[in-house]
């Protein structure tokens, strides 16, 4: 019976499907007093907004982990991250391949929705590339976190630091567990002016974020000589919004003593690259960003709605959608008809799609702050920026996470839910099949502007 419902699933229905299941295992993992630091069971609902936040590498938290789980509780929710930055589907053909089991056709065509590729060629290979680059990548990040922690805590510690760090930092998840040495909610404020912690972290959530299809495509250069136009929008376009980003915060936060004010003059510069690349879905930071002025954090949550890129282990719209949109609006105050980037022009569909995303991205967050405005007694900014932050599963937060209510927890994981999947994904999820138009109504004017 659980076959035949199965084959009758869509693609989107089976990945949401999947994610849920991996929730409710992790939920029920995190509520016992095993995963408990103190030996009591964690509340459920906290617990399941946990576990969705682990899954949909988010890192918005209602307990601090470092001092309300446990060892095995942290490793539970080292595991939900690893295998939410890996995909459920990637993980499942990991295994498949190492049964050396054929991979179906049914099964192409759900990697394909879950990598947001737009065909099957080459999917096995890609999810091989991915497997790997995601594995070394947290190892040498593993190796060098070791070292450098292993000068302030004994070398054990230092490696289960390592380890942790390595994988939520790679994978955007923003998980931390530097709760019980720095303060609870800290984030990794206690390394605030470490260039090597810094580099480090701002090296992994820039990798984990660009996408596994661009890091593909970068080590293919030396055999093809070319990049793909999906790579070149991607890479400049994160480049433009650190950079730009760096610029804004250290502008706006030079002389705020609850901030950068406090810092020396390279240390400045440093938190400020970190807290431009943290929003694009890192979700951990040295400073408290609670402190900083209205207009900064403003801006963090413009950052947070663009978020990553597509094939990543970011949320957000992304980076090509955004990068889509200000396209089309150069090409209409030049009066151009088509976008074009870097001498390609981009097909109809990709622009509508972008469209439909922004707006569908837009409705979802504007809702979610009204209801939380009712629910919650917070300044609307800081409701819009947790909002937000959930949404593009970033993991930066103005305290008011800690301090939600029970609807105000289930709406902010449904929220965390919905970025990890995706919109568009959950909308053709639970939406009717799609079906071919047999006529088109003749065109019509409108005015606009």
């Amino acid at each position: 019976m659980l076959k035949r419902l199965f084959m009758k699933m869509q693609p989107p229905q089976i990945l949401a499907s999947g994610f849920l299941i991996i929730i409710f295992i992790g939920t029920m993992l995190l509520s016992t007093p095993l995963a408990s630091a103190d030996g009591h069971s964690v509340p459920v609902i906290d617990a399941l907004f946990t576990a969705t936040s682990a899954v949909c590498l988010t890192g918005l938290t209602v307990v601090d982990t470092g001092t309300t789980y446990s060892v095995f509780g942290q490793l539970v929710i080292m595991l939900l991250i690893q295998i939410g930055g890996l995909g459920i589907m990637t993980m499942s053909t990991l295994f498949a391949l190492v049964l050396k089991k054929r991979i179906s056709l049914r099964e192409r065509l759900i990697l394909q929705e879950a990598l947001n590729q737009n065909s099957m060629e080459g999917i096995v290979r890609l999810i091989r590339k991915i497997i790997t680059y995601s594995l070394t990548i947290e190892f040498v990040a593993f190796i060098f976190l070791t070292l450098r922690w292993s000068i302030d805590f004994p070398f054990g510690e230092a490696a289960y630091l390592g380890m942790f760090h390595a994988i939520s930092l790679f994978n955007n998840a923003g998980f931390d567990l530097f709760g019980g040495v720095s303060g609870r909610f800290s984030g990794l404020s206690l390394f605030a002016e470490d260039i090597t912690v810094s580099v480090i972290a701002m090296a992994l959530i820039t990798l984990g974020g660009i996408g596994f299809i661009v890091m593909a495509d970068l080590m293919d250069y030396k055999k093809r000589k070319k990049l793909l136009l999906h790579t070149k929008v991607v890479l400049f376009t994160s480049g433009i919004l650190i950079a730009g980003g760096a610029m804004v915060i250290f502008t706006f936060e030079f002389t705020n003593p609850a901030s950068l004010g406090s810092l020396n003059g390279g240390s400045k510069v440093l938190a400020s690259f970190f807290h431009a690349v943290s929003p694009r879905s890192g979700g951990v930071s040295t400073l408290d960003v609670g402190s900083f002025r209205q207009a900064t954090q403003f801006f963090l949550i413009i950052l947070m709605f663009i978020g990553a890129s597509p094939g990543s282990t970011g949320g957000g719209i992304k980076t090509t959608t955004f990068a889509i949109l200000i396209g089309a609006m150069i090409a209409m105050i030049r009066g151009k008809e088509d976008i074009v980037m870097f001498r390609y022009r981009l097909a109809k569909d990709r622009i509508y799609k972008a469209i439909t995303l922004v707006l569908f991205a837009l409705v979802i967050v504007i809702i979610a702050a009204m209801v939380l405005s009712t629910t919650e007694a917070h300044q609307f900014l800081v409701i819009l920026f947790e909002v937000t932050s959930a949404f593009g599963t970033v993991g930066l937060s103005m305290g008011l996470t800690p301090e939600l209510t029970v609807i105000g927890k289930i709406i902010v994981s449904f929220l965390m839910f919905l970025g990890r999947l995706g919109p568009l994904t959950l909308a053709y999820a639970l939406g009717p099949k799609k079906e071919k138009e047999l006529f088109r109504y003749p065109e019509g004017k409108i005015t606009i502007g």
